[in-house]
């Protein structure tokens, strides 16, 4: 059966530092599932090994439904239906954000009649007439980059969405907005894994599968109350039971310090 993200045997490194060292991960269609760790313990890096990010070295196996995506260009993941919204969104200044929908809409081989039905139901569900206008994520305030960041997701309508962060810096009520179009993502024909620090967002979704990666692994697995119980608990007995000692080979990794 056909799923939305199939990932086995993901390694991924930045020169001799190796950061991801062997992800397994499924997310079926029409499931949110929340990835969770330590600073340092390689979330973003998994986002960035999906997406085609340069620089990194990446072997291993991913499957957007069904579609081998790791020896794709960046534009053709996209089109095989990833997409990936960025923990801190790029300002394009000079290009309006309904100029970068249109060029999406291109790239995707959308009829006019389609572009302008998807555009008028994901402006109208996320209040975003006031920012079409305006050149992307310039001047604008954290929560309305992560809406604008939303806003394109649900024009997209992609397979597996894969959101970094989504709710880094945010107050309480932005955090509960975006939790709501987070939601209003998952369809029967739309995942979502959204990677996180911090329960607060979950709290506001219904989420099918919690995992918690230390070390470049994903170490543990189970429902959304193993967000409850790490918060509880911190990562403090995972970190000393997964991280590698100084003594074992290879470089050592700080939980602690955020890489790319």
């Amino acid at each position: 059966m056909t799923v939305a993200l199939d990932i086995k045997g993901v390694f991924a490194g930045l020169g001799v530092v190796e950061i991801l060292k062997g992800v397994d991960l499924v997310v079926p269609f029409g499931e949110i599932h929340a990835l969770m760790g330590p600073n340092g313990s390689g979330k973003s890096t998994l986002c960035h090994a999906l997406m085609g990010k340069g620089d990194y070295e990446v072997t291993g196996s991913a499957l957007v439904a069904g579609v081998e995506i790791m020896d794709l260009t960046v534009d053709q993941r996209a089109r095989a239906g990833l997409f990936s919204a960025f923990q801190y969104p790029t300002e394009i200044p000079g290009v309006s954000l309904d100029e970068l929908i249109a060029e999406m809409g291109v790239a995707a081989g959308w009829s006019s009649d389609e572009l302008l039905d998807r555009e008028r139901t994901a402006s109208k569900q996320l209040r975003m007439a006031p920012l079409r206008p305006r050149a992307v994520n310039a001047g604008l305030s954290g929560g309305e980059k992560k809406r604008s960041e939303m806003y394109q997701a649900t024009v997209a309508m992609p397979r597996m969405a894969v959101l970094d962060e989504i709710d880094s810096g945010l107050d309480v009520d932005a955090v509960r907005e975006v939790a709501g179009l987070v939601e209003g993502l998952r369809s029967d024909a739309t995942s979502v894994l959204i990677i996180t620090h911090y329960n607060r967002i979950l709290r506001y979704l219904r989420v099918d599968q919690v995992h918690v990666m230390v070390s470049g692994r994903i170490v543990q697995s189970g429902s959304a109350g193993l967000a409850e119980e790490l918060e509880e608990r911190g990562y403090e007995d995972l970190i000393a039971e997964f991280n590698p000692s100084p003594s074992s080979s290879g470089p050592m990794i700080d939980p602690f310090v955020d890489l790319p």
